[in-house]
């Protein structure tokens, strides 16, 4: 038994080596561990002498950290000593076991910092059920109250900062987010985005060379004043969305050139359909089978001509579930159902003939059915004039439909050795017929080409060449540029940019929507700082 005591005090203190295991006891449920301190005495931890007099022992029933999902709780038998300094303010004191107790816990301090750990990473009410799962239940309170315990990390002073903002409640409360570039790791959360906060954290860190940050005003002030001798450098990524904003306006401004680029072709006529062999089963000239054949026929041009399946639906006058039977076949045979798909009809030994006067010009269904009723017809005048009603429609081909303005932007804004052969060649067209577009993709690609090789000396003569053209919008891009010149220029120079703090906006929105929106300004920090 001694041996297996023995063995227990290995595998589980083995970071407390004056811990002794008396005794274990296991009821099904829970696995309660008898143990108590070998050390002859302990320190006054109010003056720090050594005392080994003890006046008293009481027993402490702290939680461990379960095992194979059962609950573990330490029966620690505790000693309370005598201080024997007469000026400690302290007669007595109870021994704490260093990395195992502290005062008042009901938990060890491995599980307190399991526990806190599972809270950083899935916070109250997800961490009490995840520890529930594992055997040590706690209720969402407390997981909450061991992450706010934890103490805050001190990082060193970044030399390169990102700043950005991030919404507490999005268009209401916004705060600061600010990351060490060159680590990659966060290293505060301010709770406003105010340039006296942001410039006095900036102030108390003098060893700021470099901040990385967006065009928003507001951060080139903050950084002005609280690092005024650091290099401010405006991240690519904002440079090249406003780009491409200014370049989808001035795409817009020239829609009657994508129009005129995708004009409609021109009316090609339907040729009449061929007779119909005798005891087809599937005949031409039945009334429904003919319209079928034309429904299906119109709803794949207009789809093949780019239409989406509602703007069919609303060309057409049809139902979208008709409009959805029709494009999901690819044969109209197959939507054929019914007995009449092998019926013979009266005007089938007469259709042979109406090809042929049809062919000759005599296109009055009157006189035709004058004629075949001498030569034996039967059947109405109505069924003679349906069957010729398809020789009549004459549909021209519908349009292309021409390209949205922000599909162009997007077709200009791609690298021409990425874009699909069909594309390139839609956007070939587009810049023939249209000088205005075609200067403009020669500036953007320009402008792609400095921001992907940091030629960040050549956008002075990018600008003026912009400003040769007639292209309004991207004058006030270049509006903008100008404004904050030096610290575009530094973006389009040095390697630094603001990926990475926008990385972790987001990820400070994934565990803002964990909790529910609910947590405050300290909560949120805690888990931010902590689990990066």
């Amino acid at each position: 038994m001694r041996e297996v005591l023995l063995r227990l005090e290995e595998l589980l203190f083995l970071s407390a080596p004056e811990i002794r295991v008396v005794s274990v006891q296991d009821d099904g449920e829970v696995v309660q561990v008898g143990v108590r301190c070998r050390t002859a005495g302990a320190r006054c931890p109010g003056c720090g002498n050594w005392s080994g007099r003890v006046h008293g022992s009481y027993l402490r029933f702290p939680a461990d950290l379960p095992v194979v999902g059962r609950r573990v709780v330490l029966c620690l038998r505790v000693r309370r000593f005598m201080c024997e300094d007469l000026s400690c303010g302290r007669r007595t004191f109870v021994e704490q076991v260093a990395g195992l107790t502290r005062r008042h816990s009901q938990r060890t301090e491995r599980l307190r910092s399991a526990l806190a750990e599972v809270g950083l990473a899935l916070a109250g009410r997800a961490g009490a059920r995840l520890a529930d799962i594992f055997g040590a239940k706690v209720s969402r309170n407390t997981v909450l109250r061991l992450v706010n315990a934890l103490p805050e990390p001190q990082p060193q002073v970044p030399r390169v900062v990102g700043v950005d903002e991030y919404a507490m409640r999005r268009g209401r409360v916004y705060g600061t987010v600010l990351v060490d570039v060159e680590t990659r790791r966060l290293v505060d959360l301010l709770p406003d985005r105010e340039a006296v906060t942001v410039a006095a954290w900036m102030a108390e860190r003098p060893g700021i060379e470099v901040v990385c940050r967006d065009r928003a005003p507001f951060f080139a002030e903050d950084a002005s004043i609280g690092a005024p001798t650091a290099v401010q450098v405006a991240d690519r990524f904002h440079l090249w969305r406003n780009l491409g904003e200014a370049a989808e306006q001035c795409v817009s401004r020239h829609r009657s050139c994508l129009r005129a680029s995708f004009a409609e072709s021109a009316p090609e006529q339907v040729p009449a359909p061929a007779p119909a062999e005798k005891g087809s089963p599937w005949p031409t000239g039945h009334r429904f089978a003919d319209r079928t054949r034309a429904k299906h026929a119109a709803v794949h041009a207009l789809l093949a001509a780019s239409h989406s399946r509602r703007s069919v639906q609303r060309e057409l006058g049809m139902t979208y579930r008709t409009v959805q039977r029709l494009a999901d076949v690819a044969r109209p045979e197959d939507l054929f159902q019914g007995q009449w798909q092998n019926r013979q009809i009266k005007l089938d030994d007469f259709k042979p003939y109406l090809h042929e006067r049809w062919a000759h010009g005599c296109k009055n269904a009157w006189t035709l059915w004058e004629e075949i009723k001498s030569q034996g017809y039967t059947g109405g005048y109505g069924a003679v004039r349906a069957y010729l009603q398809p020789f009549r429609t004459s549909p021209t081909a519908p349009a292309s439909r021409p390209p949205s303005p922000r599909t162009v932007t997007g077709w200009i804004l791609t690298h021409p050795d990425t874009l699909p052969e069909s594309e390139y060649l839609k956007l070939k067209s587009v810049l023939a017929d249209c000088p205005e577009l075609d200067a403009l993709t020669r500036h953007v690609r320009a402008f792609g080409k400095m921001l992907t090789q940091l030629q960040g000396d050549q956008l002075p003569q990018w600008i003026k060449a912009v400003r040769a053209d007639d292209l309004p919008s991207l004058h006030t891009f270049v509006n903008g540029l100008e404004r904050d010149l030096a610290a575009v220029t530094a973006g389009l120079t040095l390697p630094w940019s603001s990926g990475i703090v926008e990385g972790h906006v987001n990820r400070i929105k994934m565990i803002k929507r964990q909790m529910y929106g609910r947590a405050g300004f300290g909560l949120l920090r805690k888990r931010v700082l902590l689990a990066s």
